[in-house]
């Protein structure tokens, strides 16, 4: 797990980011915040998490995707009152007893807590068998950015997104998709017999587009699935994979 943590501060940090990002920023007061930010399309750019720190925000991003998000945080800056600067800081994270100044991972209680100081990584816990086991999507692996659309990979039940703050980029989509009867695609842990790499295509016996395999542990997995096609035992590679709704 590499992340960049970034400081943001300024008299409009906090309405800055309300107009972004699918969150309600106001909720900091209560603890960490996360949110994504998205295409005028709905797509996701990048998720992260949202810490307040004396009177700034620090914003937990994957690495990979932090030098993008940045750029385009800049780009919706304008004349808005906001200093984004990069830090030092890395995370730790873990599931046994919070060391003091640590914070509540706010996507689910098994993902434990974060501190943020001078050391990172992780307390030897298995993190990707939890993700699996709570469907719980990773950046660079089930979240695609420019491709996946946050409702289908979770973002409602991971209290990724809020659906009575005011606008943000990509809401109306978003919305829209909210009030669909129910959802045709999305993320869902699966049983899996063998292993398949991450990105594996599923199909059905009779060779028909099932959806992706991605993170594997424990014999279950995180797979895409087209939810009218997922029935019965699907092919990824050499493994077998089943969704039991």
């Amino acid at each position: 797990m590499t992340r960049a943590i970034h400081r943001i501060e300024g008299p409009d940090a906090e309405s800055f980011l309300q107009g972004l990002v699918t969150n309600d920023v106001e909720k900091l007061d209560d603890g960490p915040v996360y949110a994504a930010i998205l295409t005028p399309q709905g797509k996701y750019l990048a998720d992260f998490l949202l810490v307040r720190q004396g009177g700034a925000i620090l914003l937990d991003v994957d690495a990979d995707l932090s030098d993008d998000l940045i750029r385009k945080l800049t780009m919706y800056k304008l004349r808005a009152a906001v200093e984004i600067s990069e830090t030092d800081l890395q995370v730790r994270r873990g599931t046994g007893p919070a060391p003091a100044g640590a914070v509540a991972d706010p996507r689910h209680p098994a993902l434990g807590w974060r501190l943020y100081g001078d050391e990172g990584g992780d307390d030897g816990t298995d993190f990707d068998a939890i993700r699996v086991a709570h469907c719980i999507p990773e950046a660079g692996i089930e979240l695609i950015p420019g491709e996946t659309l946050i409702l289908e990979a979770g973002f409602d039940r991971l209290n990724g997104v809020d659906f009575r703050k005011g606008c943000y980029v990509g809401q109306e989509v978003t919305a829209r998709m909210r009030h669909k009867t129910e959802l045709r695609k999305g993320l869902a842990t699966v049983d899996v017999t063998g292993e398949a790499p991450v990105g594996t295509p599923l199909s059905t016996d009779e060779g028909k587009t099932a959806g992706t395999l991605y993170t594997q542990a424990e014999g279950r997995g995180i797979a895409y699935l087209r939810y009218d096609r997922a029935k019965g035992e699907m092919q990824a590679g050499e493994a077998r994979v089943t969704y039991s709704p």
